[in-house]
């Protein structure tokens, strides 16, 4: 019997044999947010981005909740306690579907709850997390300001003692999930430096208007957060950090999946490539025995899954405890840019009926847009690493 005859057939959905890294408890969690999304997300959100609403997101939340995808690598309090190659697996078919979806679940879990969970005291986990984890409170984060984006330390949102309370003032833009959030987790400066707040949304003096006209993320909620004289107990406070790094270490967790997620929205734009391809006729035969497109495909599907294997293997890092922040910079700046190139030739492959809704080409184009600058733009994360290959600082 020779070599050749013992290999396993070629699979054109798993080229490089990815899956083999995956156990049996993985598969079931990407299968199982894999049907969600299939049942819930697929067939409306075509409509949801046209429209620019997201129906029903509370109950999207509880159904997420249900399944463990809220928090899902946070252990105790109702959280699913899962790997960080299982929540990256669940970020890649959450954002196969739609890039809004995702943020939902990124923001819930990676930055509100996060937050709370490795910062928050006994009282504000207990309090929040299991709620959240279950989807029945929903969680926003509070850093970006209006004229403060890629430079938090200058926020000039601030918190001030008042007796025994806090008392804070200021403004936050393009908050995810902002107007239907329970809770907001709010970064502001104050004497001792920048500390974070859990902020219940029915405070008095707060505020998350609906930023509209949006042409990106349009199946997602995002809002102005307003605080005005916003009275806080003491315990408000989040007590376990105090500066940039509380907000940064956040950050990171969340940029680490956009590293899966971004290869699920280019995934699905290769997906709808090869599919028209094949049955697109031109010159009588189909589109995808021409050599210009099988090259295009050949190079999609190389960025596709170079992407996904550095994503496995930042999740390994991650799950072995020896991911560093600039590890992540270094995947969310490749697989996102990667990714919109991948969007972008599928549109050239599809022609015409690339800019229709009734594909998912130019929506996850679009929306791959605001991926590729929110937490973090393409400038920042070349700066990190930069600055970690030369050990020299541009920032200023």
């Amino acid at each position: 019997m020779s070599a050749s005859s013992k290999l396993p057939p070629f699979d054109p959905a798993d080229p490089l044999g990815i899956d083999d890294l995956l156990d049996a408890e993985d598969l079931a969690v990407r299968d199982t947010v894999r049907g969600w999304a299939a049942d819930r997300v697929l067939p409306h959100v075509a409509g949801w981005y046209e429209t620019g609403e997201l129906p029903g997101i509370r109950e999207l939340a509880r159904e997420l909740g249900s399944i463990g995808a809220l928090g899902m690598s946070l252990s105790g309090y109702g959280c699913a306690g899962a790997s960080a190659v299982q929540y990256g697996l669940a970020c890649l078919e959450l954002e196969a579907a739609d890039s809004g979806i995702r943020s939902l679940v990124s923001v819930q879990g990676s930055l509100a709850m996060y937050a709370v969970h490795r910062f928050g005291s006994e009282e504000q986990k207990q309090r929040w997390l299991p709620r959240m984890a279950a989807g029945e409170v929903i969680g926003c984060f509070g850093l970006t300001e209006p004229d403060h984006g890629s430079d938090p330390a200058s926020m000039r949102t601030h918190a001030k003692r008042d007796g025994g309370d806090w008392v804070l003032n200021g403004r936050k833009m393009w908050i995810t999930n902002g107007s239907v959030a329970g809770v907001a987790v709010v970064w502001a400066q104050t004497e001792d430096g920048i500390r974070g707040f859990a902020v219940p949304t029915d405070t008095p003096g707060f505020s998350a208007p609906e930023i509209k006209h949006k042409w990106s993320l349009r199946a997602s909620v995002t809002s102005e957060l307003v605080l005005d004289d916003v009275r806080l107990p003491a315990d408000a406070v989040l007590p376990g950090v105090t500066g940039l790094r509380g907000p940064l270490s956040c950050l990171s967790h969340a940029r680490y999946g956009i590293v899966w997620g971004a290869m699920g929205a280019a995934r699905s734009c290769f997906e709808a490539a090869v599919d028209y391809a094949k049955s697109r006729e031109q010159f009588g035969r189909p589109i995808g025995g021409f050599q210009l497109t099988q090259a295009k495909l050949a190079d999609m599907a190389v960025e596709l899954h170079k992407g996904i294997l550095l994503a496995h293997h930042l999740g390994r890092r991650m799950d072995a405890g020896r991911l560093r922040p600039e590890q992540v910079s270094f995947g969310k700046l490749n697989n996102v840019r990667e990714a919109i190139e991948i969007c972008r030739t599928a549109r050239t492959i599809l022609g015409a009926n690339g800019i229709s809704l009734e594909y998912p080409v130019m929506r996850h184009a679009t929306n791959l847009e605001s991926v590729l600058t929110y937490e973090g733009t393409v400038e920042m994360h070349q700066l990190v690493l930069g600055k970690a290959l030369t050990g020299l600082d541009a920032f200023r």
